[in-house]
């Protein structure tokens, strides 16, 4: 998906202990902190790393039905709070809140009167990104490779012929073409992600086009 030199990660143990510590100051501030993610994979790698000594975990139910099922498997998972509709917002003041991306601006986040709102995703590496989804504060996590890892794993493998599918086909064929590879893209029906690739990429060039301007 990230096949720009733009999109490059930092080592995710920083990000962990940048989450921890918005948290950390919104509980000392007596606010909520709404962190939204996947609700498969994502959530729970953010789960793992949340340290629950700075308050309770709340989770929607998206993420929650995850939770039990992975629980299941027999991998533990901190302590989470549920969100039910008999959820009292004043009991849990301070705690953090795991939340799917289709929660924003729903009336289930609304039950959250004083709280900060964040979003993990690897498009926050656009600098328009937060801004366009009215956020407070963007973290850089993807379950995607960057556009090192994907250069990196390319070289590992040995492969002469490549073939590129899905995000930035085009621009990524031409770059391994003049590194010497037989590189060829393939086009995907799949275009849930894509579009959302294109809007930020959009938003992007319009803002850089209201700054130059």
């Amino acid at each position: 998906t990230f096949r720009l030199p733009v999109y490059k990660w930092q080592p995710q143990a920083a990000v962990f202990a940048d989450i921890n510590q918005w948290w950390a100051n919104n509980n000392a501030d007596g606010k909520y902190t709404i962190l939204t993610a996947y609700a498969l994979g994502k959530a729970q790698r953010i789960l793992r790393h949340l340290d629950p000594s700075i308050g309770p975990i709340l989770t929607h139910g998206a993420i929650e039905n995850t939770n039990e099922i992975i629980r299941q498997q027999g991998i533990k998972l901190p302590d989470t709070v549920p969100v039910a509709s008999t959820f009292d917002p004043k009991v849990h003041r301070g705690g953090i809140v795991l939340a799917p991306p289709s929660a924003i601006g729903s009336s289930w986040i609304k039950k959250f009167k004083s709280a900060s709102l964040g979003v993990a995703s690897g498009w926050m590496n656009l600098r328009g990104a937060r801004r366009r989804r009215a956020v407070d504060r963007g973290f850089v996590l993807s379950d995607h490779a960057d556009w090192d890892g994907l250069n990196q794993t390319i070289q590992a493998t040995g492969a002469e012929h490549i073939y590129v599918t899905h995000g930035y086909t085009d621009i990524f064929r031409r770059w391994l073409i003049e590194q010497g590879y037989d590189a060829h893209e393939v086009k995907t029906e799949y275009t849930g992600e894509l579009a959302e690739m294109n809007e930020e990429t959009s938003n992007e060039d319009t803002v850089d086009k209201k700054e130059e301007s």
